[in-house]
């Protein structure tokens, strides 16, 4: 399948770009310079030089493609008018019968023991906007469209993770503030697990489909900073940070942090015969993969 695809060189991106290769997909990815043009060729992709704000040009990327799949957000205030914008330059592209798959998020459905796609919603301020923009898709006249929300994303060294080991050490002796209390869980996915869903999806998912993009581990903050402590060299000592506190610090941001969510992506298991095997976040802070450099 020919294949658009935005995010390449992003976290999620490019852990999808060379999963769609290894599938047999053809891959033209947008990118903002040449330099990250070179990277996405030396995969094995077409790149062409520009930004998802070039709508043109969005539109004609999409008219030669069967399949759009965008990883690529902002990932600041301006996400809700960047995505929708992109979103709706995509639709108005696409040939008839192409795919659209897009990156939304598990935070959407609120705190919750058990979240499933079912789950209604119930986001916090910050991805409030996603729900209209996820319906406008989903429910798109004339292709096949696809939503998968990932959970906490990790691999590599990268992604919110690192918050946790760049925590203020306090006390005496030294122990690492939590992200929050810690009692919270956390949904988690490795990004090499997820960008085989991402694959598996593409190639299997009916129109209309919704996937948690999750592992089925869900680690407490408590249990990420006691392992990040270890690595730290504090013997697993931690301290929560008030909730108020986390918020004033972080914003918006903070308070999706505080989402206390369990799930376990079986869905994509039945449906896709999905099969995530990386190790765990806890396993990869203990093997030092976020420990600072």
């Amino acid at each position: 399948m020919n294949v658009f695809l935005t995010g390449a060189t992003g976290h999620i991106g490019s852990a999808v770009l060379p999963a769609l290769i290894s599938a047999g997909h053809s891959v033209t990815a947008l990118v903002r310079s040449a330099e990250k043009a070179a990277t996405v060729r030396a995969a094995g992709a077409g790149a062409v030089i520009g930004d998802i704000q070039n709508h043109d040009l969005v539109r004609r990327l999409a008219a030669d493609a069967e399949a759009v799949l965008a990883t690529a957000s902002p990932g600041d205030a301006t996400s809700s008018t960047v995505e929708t914008a992109f979103a709706e330059a995509v639709l108005d592209g696409l040939r008839p019968g192409a795919t659209f798959l897009r990156t939304g998020g598990v935070w959407v459905h609120g705190a919750g023991p058990d979240l499933t796609e079912d789950t209604p919603r119930n986001a916090p301020p910050l991805v409030a906007w996603r729900e209209e923009l996820d319906s406008r898709v989903l429910t798109a006249a004339g292709i096949r469209s696809i939503l998968i929300e990932p959970g906490l994303v990790y691999g590599n060294g990268a992604g919110i993770p690192t918050l946790v080991f760049a925590g203020e050490r306090t006390g005496d002796p030294a122990a690492l503030r939590l992200v929050g209390p810690g009692t919270q869980h956390w949904t988690s996915v490795h990004v090499d697990d997820l960008a085989e869903l991402y694959v598996a999806a593409l190639d299997q998912a009916e129109s209309g489909s919704v996937y948690l993009g999750v592992s089925g581990d869900n680690p407490t903050v408590r249990e990420l900073g006691e392992a990040a402590s270890r690595r730290l060299g504090l013997d697993g000592r931690v301290v929560p940070e008030d909730a108020t506190a986390l918020v004033e610090r972080l914003g918006g941001f903070g308070a999706a942090l505080l989402l206390d969510q369990q799930a376990t992506g079986e869905k994509a298991r039945r449906e896709l015969a999905w099969k995530p095997s990386r190790r765990s976040l806890i396993e990869e802070f203990a093997a030092g993969a976020y420990d600072p450099a």
